[in-house]
């Protein structure tokens, strides 16, 4: 049964088949097109753990801003109903109130029930109270909930023994840190919101923090991190974050780093720049295949110097992409410095090339929300609603990669057609 369930996982097989057949309910042979398969709903998660319920009790941690004598929907059960809508791809408090609205009454009753409270009146929450919750709470708290319950979830095993999304990288974990401005989101001011995130490189938010708009992003990095567990990991940045300052405090933190370099650090760039590249062999390459066109990555690798004006640097990197179509045709050719605090016993020159890699997935986050959710074009903009629906958002992409999806659009449509499916996802049992 293991093998079965990792065979559907990683080759791509329907998740209507892949929930069935992970729940136990029918045979690694059952074939795909049985109508058995049509009745998900039948095949819960298992009770024994459920990582859902350890999200309504995540979410029932974040304080209440209403006052609890008119309090008819508990704050868990509207954030899970949130969650779900969101995982089915809604994208506005209109389009989160009218799903919600279509949810039955026994899936209602359920879900206050786990919250303790019964039922009023057999009525899902109203928009407005969808909205009161969702821009009123506690931003920090709510980004905590989801990205503890999401780190929780990945340190789990699967049906299949395996976890999805376990780091695929041995050692030391990664931890990307980059930034976005949700471009739709202003304040009475007119200032955009921006978010400084940090997500591990198989996808996962751990946590968020809004830079506000008498600051930027370096002071807020630390902000950020302090509230994580970041001993034994790597984290990358882009070279806004190459500070001398930044370097130290993830050494005092027990971190590591993987930086690029650019001309924000003129006498840094300059010293790296000066070294002798030519005479270093290409110590990896890697090429890459796709959306029509060639990608080949290199790398040379050199001890850090003994004079390097930058803290805790034990290797300097000069990475190249050259990308080509299909017939051989250079179309571009970038190259990129870096310092790393890894020795050459923690990273060799492929693990290196690999962290520079994935850190660029955040970068794929960002599109995610920006074409699925459209989220530049969201007017959710009332005090902490832009961040907190910017954590839905993340909840829902990471929810999906812990199932062992990539494609996040298409599991998105395959959810929006079942009111149970979004649920499932995100574990949700009662």
């Amino acid at each position: 049964m293991k093998e079965s369930v990792q065979r559907l996982l990683t080759t791509g097989a329907s998740l209507l088949a892949q929930s069935a057949m992970a729940c136990g309910a029918l045979p690694a042979a059952w074939p795909l097109s049985s109508p058995v398969l049509e009745d998900l709903a039948e095949c819960g998660p298992p009770e024994a753990e459920s990582t859902v319920l350890d999200l309504v009790d995540r979410f029932a941690q974040i304080d209440d801003p209403r006052q609890a004598r008119w309090v008819e929907h508990p704050l868990p059960a509207v954030l899970a109903l949130c969650a779900g809508a969101v995982v089915a791809g809604m994208r506005s408090f209109t389009a989160i109130a009218s799903w919600v609205s279509d949810i039955s009454v026994d899936l209602l009753a359920g879900l206050y029930a786990r919250c303790d409270l019964a039922l009023a009146a057999s009525r899902p929450p109203s928009k407005g109270t969808i909205w009161r919750v969702v821009t009123d709470i506690d931003p920090a708290q709510a980004d905590a909930a989801i990205g503890t319950w999401l780190l929780h979830r990945a340190s789990r095993p699967s049906a299949s023994g395996d976890n999805p999304a376990e780091d695929a990288s041995p050692g030391l974990r990664e931890l990307a840190l980059d930034g976005k401005t949700l471009r739709g989101a202003k304040d009475s001011e007119g200032n955009q919101v921006h978010l400084l995130a940090a997500m591990t490189h198989t996808g996962l938010v751990a946590g968020q923090v809004e830079v506000g708009a008498k600051t930027n992003e370096i002071p807020m990095l630390s902000e950020l991190l302090d509230d994580l567990d970041i001993n034994a990991s790597v984290i990358t940045a882009d070279a806004l974050h190459t500070q001398r300052d930044t370097a130290e405090y993830l050494h005092q933190r027990g971190a590591e780093f993987c930086f690029c370099v650019k001309e924000n650090q003129p006498k840094l760039f300059t010293t790296l720049d000066a070294l002798p590249w030519t005479d270093v062999p290409i110590a990896h390459t890697r090429t890459d295949r796709g959306h029509g066109r060639l990608e080949r990555r290199t790398i040379r690798v050199l001890p850090a110097p003994h004079d390097l004006p930058f803290p805790h640097v034990q290797q300097v990197t000069l990475i190249e992409r050259y990308v080509s179509d299909l017939k051989g045709n250079l179309q571009s050719a970038i190259a990129v410095l870096g310092v790393t605090s890894l020795t050459s016993k923690q990273a060799d020159p492929a693990r290196l090339a690999d962290l520079t890699r994935h850190h660029w997935g955040i970068e794929s986050l960002h599109w995610l929300r920006d074409t699925l959710y459209r989220e530049d074009q969201s007017q959710v903009r009332t005090r902490s609603g832009p961040r907190v629906m910017a954590g839905l958002r993340n909840l829902a992409i990471g929810a999906i990669r812990l199932i062992g999806r990539t494609d996040i659009t298409e599991t998105t449509r395959w959810a929006s057609r079942s009111m149970q499916r979004p649920f499932q996802i995100l574990d949700l049992s009662w």
